[in-house]
């Protein structure tokens, strides 16, 4: 079997006026050659040492994902973001954008989401074969392999020395209107992460931690600031597990990790900037569990099968046949 991508669309290059690169459910040959030969779909595989790495600390790091150049290109595109005095025609699309998301100038935090449907390289990120394959393998609390479905990206952007930080969290706390929890997060250094420029950091096994019969820890801070928020809500035993651990992602690797680890990162207090892309995905047969919006602009009725334009489906093992 020819290794195929699946669309609920009809993929067209432009709508009026602005292109919106959600129409195309298959990779454009920004980052090499789309994939056409089934086997090769198989060197992207995690070994089985880092698959239980993931399920014994929640987590799994440097894995690499773009080389330097790549990271070099994809940062030519947050431009867009970063300059007051430079947009793009299509920002509207956005579901967010936060050019400071903590409102503090010495605490400044670039947060957006919905960049994929903007620029070729961010969309084509999406479906990078070293980012699918592994949450294929990852996403399942089964530990099998299931086909994998885009859910949303985001930009967050440390400027140098005034960099916010982000307050710990576990990821589901915020997808609680998608149902059952089978997602997957993937953060993407676009520079060296450091202890000084504020890396992402997680608690070790944190991914066991939940509230009545498995939902997540509540939100504590929306808006990132108030970094120890978290802990006013832990059990003492969680208190004392709370041994936070830096991951130091170089420049091009990612990190996988589970919806419920928990995780964060310090402010950027060092000369040079911290910037990442982070892919968000869950399991094919996911459903909606709300009637309102999902992300701006898209309404799926609960308890519908989460699909369409907005939601492509990225990789299924049955393409490796």
């Amino acid at each position: 079997m020819a290794a195929q991508y699946s669309s609920d669309v009809s993929p067209v290059d432009h709508l009026p006026g602005v292109p919106d690169w959600s129409t195309v459910h298959q990779p454009t040959g920004e980052f090499g050659p789309p994939i056409k030969d089934c086997s090769e779909w198989s060197k992207f595989k995690l070994s089985q040492e880092q698959i239980d790495t993931f399920w014994r600390d929640g987590f799994l790091l440097h894995v690499p994902v773009l080389s330097h150049e790549d990271c070099d290109r994809i940062l030519e595109d947050y431009r867009y973001f970063l300059d007051e005095n430079h947009s793009h025609p299509g920002e509207k699309m956005l579901y967010e954008f936060h050019r400071n998301q903590a409102n503090d100038p010495e605490n400044v935090l670039m947060h957006a989401l919905g960049h994929w449907r903007l620029t070729k390289r961010f969309h084509d990120l999406v479906f990078l074969p070293q980012v699918v394959v592994p949450c294929s393998q990852l996403i399942h609390p089964d530990r099998r392999e299931v086909a994998v479905r885009f859910w949303h990206d985001q930009l967050f952007a440390k400027p140098a020395r005034c960099g916010g930080n982000v307050a710990w969290h576990q990821d589901y706390s915020y997808w609680t209107r998608t149902i059952p929890m089978r997602h997957m997060t993937v953060h993407i250094a676009l520079d060296d992460q450091t202890e000084q420029n504020g890396a992402l950091h997680y608690i070790p096994g944190s991914h066991r931690w939940t509230r009545n019969g498995g939902l997540p820890l509540p939100v504590t801070d929306f808006n990132f600031k108030d970094m120890e928020s978290i802990k006013t809500i832990l059990t003492d035993e969680e208190r004392q597990e709370f041994k936070p651990i830096s991951g130091n992602l170089r420049k091009g690797e990612a990190s996988f990790h589970h919806p419920l680890a928990v995780h964060g990162s310090y402010g950027n207090k060092s000369p040079s900037p911290r910037r990442a892309a982070v892919l968000n995905y869950f399991a094919d047969g996911v459903l909606s569990n709300t009637d309102e919006e999902l992300l701006k602009g898209s309404k799926i009725p609960k308890g519908e099968k989460m699909g369409g334009q907005l939601y492509p489906l990225v990789y299924d093992p049955n393409w490796t046949k």
